[in-house]
C-alpha cells in the first residue's frame, strides 16, 4: 500500500500539516523537524504524487533556469547547488541555455512560462532588460541571478562585481604591476561593473588607464578561452605590452595565458594574470590560475531557498542578496615559490 502523509505524521508524532509544509519547503519549520521528516520519507521510500499535488494546488512544482551557457562550469556548478536545495522539496529543475543570444533567451523564457513553472531564474544576456512580464505572464515570480538590472524591482542573487574588479586589480597592483590590461565582456552588469572596479583601482593607485589596454568582447561566457587567446595576441603586439591582465572570467584567462606562453613569454614573470570564478580546475592548469572566488555553491543554495520562499509566497518585496567574493592567489600572479 502506498505511503501517505498521515502515515509519516503518525510515525513521528507530528501533524499532517507539518509534514506537508516540509514537503513544500516552507521556511517556518525548524531544521531538526525538517530533517526528521525527510529521514522518515527516505526510510519509507515516500514518493509524492506530483501530478495530483499540482492539480490540487494549481502549481507544477517545477523551477525554470535560463543561463547563457549550460556547459560553462560556473553555471553548471550553480545549477548543481540549486538543484540540491530544490530536491529536498521534491521540485524539478528545468534547464535552458540562451547561448548568449537575446532572442533565444526570449524563446526559452516563453517556453518555460508556457510549461507553467512556479518560479523562473534568469542570468540574462539582454542588453537592456525591461520586464519579463512583457513576454505575456504577469503571475510567475522571477529571480535574477549573476546579471542584475538595477532599474527593475526584482529579486537578485549574485556578487558585488564592482568590488570584484577592484579586488582583482588591487592584487595586480600589490604585486608591483604598473601597466595593467583588462579583457572584458559586453552588455551585462558583471562586465560593466568589473570594468568600473578595474578603473576605480587604477585611479586610486595613480596608474594610467590607456584605452588600448581595455578590450571588450561579446560571448565571453560561451567562448571565453578562444576570445582570451585572440585578444591577448592583439595585446602582445602593442609597442608597450601589458605586464598584467585582469580577465573577465577564468576561461578568458586560460586562453590569454596560452597565447602568452606560445609567444615565448613567462607567466607571471613577464605578464601576470587573474581571472574570475575560481573554477575547480584552476589549480591544475599548466600555470595555476589566480582568481576571484564567487562561492558558487553558496549562490546556488541561497537562490534555492529564495525560490522555495517565492513558490509559497510570491508577493514579496524584492530582495538583493550579494554573496561575498574572495581572492585566491596562485602561480599566475605570485609565482611558484610564493604560492607554496
Amino acid at each position: 500500500m502506498a505511503v501517505r502523509l498521515k502515515d509519516i505524521a503518525r510515525d513521528l508524532g507530528v501533524s499532517v500539516v507539518t509534514v506537508s509544509k516540509v514537503l513544500r519547503g516552507n521556511a517556518d519549520i525548524g531544521d531538526a523537524t525538517r530533517q526528521r521528516v525527510l529521514k522518515r520519507m527516505k526510510e519509507l521510500n515516500y514518493q509524492p504524487n506530483m501530478m495530483a499535488r499540482g492539480l490540487a494546488s494549481g502549481r507544477t512544482f517545477t523551477v525554470g533556469l535560463v543561463v547563457p551557457d549550460l556547459v560553462h562550469p560556473f553555471f553548471g556548478e550553480f545549477a548543481k547547488s540549486l538543484g540540491g536545495v530544490l530536491r529536498t522539496s521534491s521540485r524539478a529543475l528545468i534547464l535552458a541555455s540562451s547561448e548568449e543570444d537575446p532572442e533565444v533567451e526570449r524563446q526559452e523564457i516563453r517556453t518555460l512560462l508556457n510549461r507553467g513553472v512556479d518560479v523562473l531564474i534568469i542570468a540574462s544576456c539582454q542588453a537592456n532588460l525591461r520586464n519579463f512580464y512583457e513576454l505575456g505572464d504577469d503571475r510567475t515570480p522571477y529571480l535574477l541571478f549573476d546579471r542584475n538590472f538595477p532599474h527593475l524591482a526584482a529579486h537578485f542573487v549574485g556578487s558585488d562585481d564592482v568590488l570584484v574588479g577592484e579586488m582583482a586589480t588591487n592584487h595586480l597592483i600589490e604585486i608591483g604591476r604598473k601597466r595593467i590590461a583588462h579583457i572584458g565582456g559586453k552588455n551585462s552588469s558583471p562586465s560593466f561593473d568589473r570594468l568600473r572596479g578595474f578603473r576605480n583601482a587604477l585611479v586610486a593607485a595613480g596608474l594610467p588607464t590607456p584605452d588600448n589596454l581595455v578590450v571588450s568582447r561579446e560571448r565571453v561566457e560561451e567562448g571565453g578561452d578562444v576570445i582570451g587567446f585572440q585578444v591577448m595576441q592583439e595585446l602582445l603586439k602593442l609597442k608597450s605590452r601589458p605586464d598584467a591582465v585582469f580577465c573577465y572570467n577564468d576561461l578568458t584567462a586560460v586562453g590569454a595565458i596560452e597565447a602568452t606562453l606560445q609567444a615565448g613569454l613567462r607567466v607571471p614573470e613577464d605578464i601576470a594574470f587573474i581571472g574570475c570564478g575560481n573554477l575547480r580546475y584552476a589549480n591544475y592548469l599548466r600555470v595555476p590560475l589566480s582568481s576571484i572566488d564567487h562561492d558558487t555553491a553558496a549562490l546556488g543554495r541561497i537562490a534555492g531557498q529564495l525560490v522555495l520562499d517565492l513558490s509559497t509566497e510570491p508577493q514579496q518585496d524584492p530582495r538583493q542578496i550579494l554573496v561575498p567574493s574572495t581572492l585566491v592567489a596562485r602561480e599566475s600572479t605570485i609565482g611558484a615559490k610564493a604560492s607554496r
